[in-house]
């Protein structure tokens, strides 16, 4: 039973990413429930859930400890909702919020991208929406299995709900943190969200494609462009990993030897790692590139002023979601982005 010391959670929208949250939250004590698709009800139910993570982390459920339902009506007996649907889903997710969730639902928004809490305020005047940011990747490794594969906490919007939230998990698996610049930080877990792109266009998981320079450069000449941007528009982005924001694209763009050592040894990314664009272009679903290297687009747009570097790999995207897909190399990748651009001649990039 809920209760104002354990409310009743719903992760909606519940894959990859919901699913390792829920549980993780699940295995801390929290009284979490899941609503989703039918083939992830149905995996579930026949094979339960498995978590792990890449510091040796483990949690098994079984079947009948998941309740995973697929009807939206779950939302009407929830005190919180986690929504983790991606940001091209959000309008649809809320017309169900609004529908069936409570007046004063508490509503925490883990989407990509630096406009998706605020979008929920508009379309849920009747509930509390939350910020929140996600700075990890899942990866599926079979039925029912779910492994986090790369660095970072979960970080949300300071508020009594959360706060409370972060006290019953504490510092285990599924931690969350709490920040008062929602803005700073989505801006912050924007700047590596700039890879995604990458990374599908790669068709390489993470790890791989970051061991080639030349997709780096690309990578760190997009992070530059939209700190110039930033900058611009005196938004200050947050430290979300080891390397502060303004050192971060300098990194990035290193020579391989140094590259390796000093962020490849210590952030721990699983060579199973892949972006979730990846698994868009695979299943040929509608990307998020829009909320992604777009957002810097549509900043340079208020501003006066052009993105090309990040217009180009959105241009790209959007030729693989039209049907136009192909592998970039990274030498071609780079050529093609980088061509026009004297700024990305300098050090790094």
């Amino acid at each position: 039973m809920a209760s104002a010391d354990n409310p009743r959670i719903l992760v909606f929208g519940a894959g990859a990413v919901g699913c390792f949250i829920g549980g993780a939250w699940k295995a801390a004590g929290l009284d979490v429930h899941f609503a989703g698709r039918e083939r992830l009800q149905r995996e579930i139910g026949e094979y339960g859930l498995t978590l792990t993570d890449q510091n040796g982390w483990k949690a098994v459920f079984a079947a009948a400890d998941i309740d995973y339902q697929t009807k939206p009506q779950a939302l009407r007996q929830a005190d919180i909702v986690l929504l983790t649907v991606k940001t091209v889903g959000i309008e649809a997710a809320a017309k169900e919020i609004a529908k069936h969730a409570r007046p004063g639902t508490r509503v925490l928004s883990f989407q990509n991208g630096v406009t998706a809490a605020e979008r929920l305020k508009k379309l849920l005047p009747r509930q509390q929406v939350l910020h929140g940011m996600v700075p990890f990747n899942v990866v599926r490794l079979g039925p029912g299995r779910w492994h986090r594969a790369t660095f970072g906490e979960l970080v949300a919007e300071a508020s009594e709900t959360t706060r409370a939230l972060a006290a019953r998990i504490g510092d285990q698996p599924g931690k969350l943190l709490l920040a008062d610049d929602m803005r700073g930080v989505a801006w912050g877990k924007l700047l590596y969200n700039l890879n995604n792109a990458i990374n599908a266009l790669s068709r390489e998981t993470i790890l791989a494609e970051l061991r080639q320079r030349d997709y780096r450069r690309v990578f760190a000449a997009a992070i530059v462009e939209a700190l110039s941007l930033l900058d611009a528009a005196g938004i200050e982005p947050a430290k979300i990993g080891l390397v502060p924001p303004r050192l971060l694209p300098h990194v990035i763009g290193s020579p391989d030897l140094v590259f390796r050592s000093m962020f490849l040894k210590v952030q721990k990314i699983d060579p199973k790692a892949r972006g979730s664009m990846s698994d868009d272009f695979e299943a040929g679903r509608r990307t998020e590139i829009d909320d992604l290297n777009g957002e810097v687009v549509r900043l340079a747009a208020t501003l006066g002023r052009s993105a090309p570097v990040n217009k180009a790999i959105v241009d790209l995207v959007k030729m693989a979601e039209a049907g136009v897909e192909r592998r970039w190399t990274a030498r071609e990748l780079a050529d093609h982005v980088l061509q026009r651009h004297k700024s990305a001649r300098g050090f790094g990039y």
